[in-house]
């Protein structure tokens, strides 16, 4: 099937083809029509699958459709939860946008950066904004933007921006937005207490489900690795140097062991640099930007890098520290694996772990076999009980459930029972 055929405009099937879409993916094939008639939607698939063509197509669509004179009014706003999410979608826009007969201003702006030159880059207006929240209600404060004419608006990676740590601030983004508009959510997973959300804020939504099928699914390899906590770096060394890899992404727990292991890898001569959310913005650009010229062999990181990182041919993913869900899984191995590569996704296993790395196999349908590397077996026994109790496992963050986990049962209950109350539409 060719783009030409979902309805779009001659100009965009040419910006398609010029960026190297060459037929659309599952997502973008059903996503795309049902943007185009204007329906609300949740648009559901893999890492890596073309969501951001999927709703960056449909909306230049109708952006030159709706074109008039005048000043220019911000039209359709795109919120993600990440600075360099926001970089990359942005920079995805322009890039179509720039064979359109009348390209649309896009205006970029997020957090952790001087706010004058995103606000002086608001001058004059723009027909598209891509933000983070809190950088956006700061513009709005100050009246740098207005949002009173959107018509589009789009939650990509919708299930961290509705989860409870964005979930005031969008409310207050929400209050700013026209009631009739266009809502377009999409993300990779949606857990039930986020569902529970989006239902509540779409208006008879299309859904757009690609399930990972033998067709579609990323070619990642995912492999378990059994290893002693002291052992770990010695470990990634092996690996790195055995297989050559040109450039891996390590995940770890915190900003410290991002910064550790990092220098315990550049000591033993392997360019290693670290990536997360202390570092300053134009160092992140930075550390990306090489890492993407293959200036960096290795990037230790946080979770900051497990959404909205789009690294080209990247061949490996390595979780050196388990992620602490499911979820987080599927965002982390999906950064290798993407647009028709393949890749490798590996998971140090440590005897302590080995219950918790079970239930993330238990979320995701997953049975991976430990693997014992020569010189590196593990000398503890893995504790492989897995926890029990009356009220089941709790989850995989532990046996019972935590004050954040309460608090977002108790925020779907009251979306679900929103959402069952009759609607006056949004």
């Amino acid at each position: 099937m060719p783009f030409a055929t979902l309805g779009l405009s001659p100009a965009l099937v040419h910006a398609a083809a010029q960026a190297g879409f060459a037929t659309p993916t599952p997502i973008q094939a059903e996503a795309i029509p049902a943007v185009l008639q204007g329906c609300d939607l949740l648009g559901a698939a893999q890492t890596g699958s073309g969501k951001t063509a999927a709703f960056a197509l449909p909306l230049l669509h109708q952006l030159q459709l709706s074109a008039a004179g005048g000043p220019r009014r911000v039209r359709a706003l795109v919120l993600v939860p990440t600075r360099e999410l926001a970089a990359q979608v942005g920079e995805v826009l322009r890039s179509l946008a720039q064979h359109l007969p009348s390209p649309p201003k896009v205006a970029v702006v997020f957090g952790g950066v001087s706010i004058n030159p995103q606000m002086l880059g608001l001058r004059g207006g723009a027909d598209i904004v891509v933000a983070t929240p809190g950088r956006l209600l700061d513009l709005a404060e100050r009246n740098a933007v207005r949002l009173s004419a959107v018509a589009h608006l789009v939650l990509d990676e919708a299930d961290r921006l509705l989860d409870l740590g964005f979930s005031e601030e969008l409310a207050r983004v929400l209050a700013l937005l026209p009631k009739r508009r266009q809502n377009l959510f999409f993300s990779a997973t949606f857990p039930p207490a986020v569902q529970a959300l989006a239902d509540g804020l779409l208006k008879q939504p299309v859904r757009v489900e690609v399930p990972q099928t033998a067709g579609n699914e990323p070619a990642i390899e995912q492999r378990a690795i059994a290893v002693d906590a002291a052992r770990r770096t010695q470990l990634l060394r092996h690996l790195v140097k055995e297989y050559g890899w040109s450039r891996v992404l390590v995940f770890v727990a915190t900003q410290y062991a991002a910064e550790h292991v990092a220098e315990k890898l550049y000591k033993a001569g392997i360019y290693a640099t670290p990536f997360h959310g202390g570092l300053s913005q134009g160092a992140r650009n930075q550390v990306l930007q090489e890492f993407k010229d293959e200036r960096w062999q290795v990037v230790v990181t946080t979770d900051l890098a497990a959404r909205g990182i789009d690294i080209a041919q990247l061949p490996a993913v390595v979780n050196y520290d388990l992620p602490r869900s499911a979820v987080d899984y599927v965002h982390r191995i999906g950064r290798t694996g993407r647009a028709g590569e393949s890749g490798i996704a590996v998971s140090f296993v440590t005897p302590d772990a080995e219950a918790h790395f079970r239930l993330i196999e238990k979320r995701q349908h997953l049975s991976l076999p430990r693997e014992h590397i020569a010189g590196f077996e593990p000398a503890e026994d893995p504790a492989v009980a897995l926890p029990t109790g009356p009220q089941g496992t709790g989850g995989i963050k532990g046996k019972r459930p935590s004050k954040k986990d309460k608090l977002r049962a108790a925020a779907a209950q009251a979306a679900a029972a929103s959402a069952s109350a009759p609607k006056k539409g949004l």
